[in-house]
């Protein structure tokens, strides 16, 4: 979850995607020998243009698409600079996480989401919000 101040980036996947038109934690892949850090630091550059400090490893969701089966992991990850410019999303959106709701997320995404809207409403009732 890349995140600047209170507001978070979700990305539109474009183009003719199984899963077009859906928003979507911006990520990548791994390579052989690769790990989640230095993934999310390259893909992030090959993908937005940006650069990134990566955080504390937030957990992972693992999700059966029709054609295959996925494992995202979560890291914090705090934008450190770089113009965002999509390379292969159609969008991309600075929201809070109250907003998440309004989005139209990939199906692996949305697990993820709803801990994250938990753990914000957990925080403003713990905080007398």
């Amino acid at each position: 979850m890349i995140h600047k101040g209170k507001h978070v980036l979700l990305a539109r996947r474009a183009g003719r995607d199984p899963l077009a038109g859906k928003w979507e934690f911006p990520g990548g892949k791994l390579e052989a020998g690769e790990d989640g850090e230095s993934c999310l630091r390259r893909e992030l550059l090959e993908e937005l243009g940006i650069t990134v400090n990566v955080g504390r490893f937030l957990g992972s969701v693992e999700h059966d698409y029709p054609e295959r089966h996925v494992e995202l992991l979560f890291y914090d990850v705090e934008y450190a600079g770089g113009e965002v410019t999509p390379h292969i999303h159609d969008q991309i959106a600075w929201i809070t996480i109250a907003e998440l709701a309004d989005y139209d997320l990939a199906p692996a995404d949305v697990e993820f989401a709803r801990k994250l809207l938990n753990d914000s409403a957990s925080d403003a009732a713990s905080n007398g919000s």
